[in-house]
């Protein structure tokens, strides 16, 4: 029996241009969050360059569909530690799960399906084998 695959995982730290008034994470910038934390797995993680990704392959990984739940509120100054991990991968898409969590309490839960996509005709592409390769490192 094989270990699960082990989430990409980033640490961000809160910031002042993350906030509203109060001081807590204003809700949008929890979806840049993410898709840093999508840019941070593809260079870090699956060891592809995500701007050549764009730039010279001319592929996306635009979000579709996004399900997040806000558990708490996430403050200035807290380290906000980010989990990725692939649920599903499909012919075009991924379903990517993200557990957030400040000093060992849930912040944040979300479910992103992403879709594999050709920046040239804007729409859907196959994953390709040495992709798919590359992505089941982060499934179960």
């Amino acid at each position: 029996m094989t270990a699960p695959a082990a989430p990409f995982v980033r640490e961000k730290l809160i910031r002042f241009h993350h906030c509203d008034p109060a001081g807590i994470v204003f809700y949008p910038q929890y979806f840049i969050l993410f898709n840093e934390l999508v840019e941070d797995w593809f260079n870090a993680g699956l060891e592809m360059d995500f701007a050549s990704f764009h730039t010279v392959e001319r592929l996306g990984v635009p979000m579709a569909h996004v399900e997040c739940d806000f558990l708490a509120p996430s403050k200035i100054g807290e380290r906000l530690r980010l989990a990725l991990s692939v649920k599903k991968i499909g012919t075009t898409s991924l379903t990517l799960a993200v557990d957030g969590s400040a000093d060992g309490q849930p912040r944040v839960r979300a479910k992103l399906i992403v879709v594999l996509a050709s920046l040239e005709q804007h729409r859907p592409v196959p994953i390709s084998a040495a992709f798919r390769t590359k992505l089941s490192r982060f499934a179960p």
